[in-house]
Order: C-alpha cells, then sequence, then structure tokens
C-alpha cells in the first residue's frame, strides 16, 4: 500500500470515528407548531417540510432529534432554539 493510500484510509477511519452530536429538540405545552417550524428554519436551516416533520414527531413522541454534527457547529444553532424559548440540549 502507498503512502497516499495509507493517507486515505486514515483519514477515511478518522471521519467515521468521529462522534457525531445531536441537538434533541423536546416537546412542550407553550409553542405554537408555526413557531416550531420557523425556529427550525431559521436555526438549523431545515426546509419548510423537514421543520413541519420534525414539530410532529415532537408533538407525538415528546423529543425529536433535529440536528447532528459536530458539537461546535450545533452549540450555536442549539443556543438560538434556547433564545427562541424551545427545550433543546446537545446529546
Amino acid at each position: 500500500m502507498s503512502t497516499k493510500e495509507k493517507l486515505l484510509e486514515e483519514l477515511l477511519l478518522d471521519e467515521a470515528v468521529e462522534k457525531q452530536n445531536e441537538i434533541v429538540l423536546f416537546n412542550d405545552e407553550v409553542n405554537t407548531f408555526d413557531h416550531v417550524i420557523d425556529t427550525l428554519i431559521y436555526a438549523c436551516e431545515h426546509t419548510p417540510e423537514q421543520a413541519e416533520q420534525c414539530s410532529i414527531i415532537v408533538h407525538y413522541n415528546g423529543k425529536c432529534t433535529v440536528k447532528t454534527g459536530p458539537y461546535e457547529e450545533l452549540e450555536p444553532r442549539c443556543s438560538k432554539l434556547l433564545q427562541a424559548g424551545l427545550s433543546a440540549e446537545i446529546v
């Protein structure tokens, strides 16, 4: 195996092993569907369809993962959700 192939293999392995965090959105009895949808579009860059589906899942299941990725990318998004009055956390 060449040095270039080894380097590529290590890079792919690092990507596969990198921990993916999740923003979990929780249901509440305060926020409207429209507010949740608008906030997901703004904070998580969801399409209107994605945001609507997540809001429905949260409503019926009590929670839903709304975004995955490295912690550094999720933290500001989660902060926007919290500032909008939604209940969310990074796990």
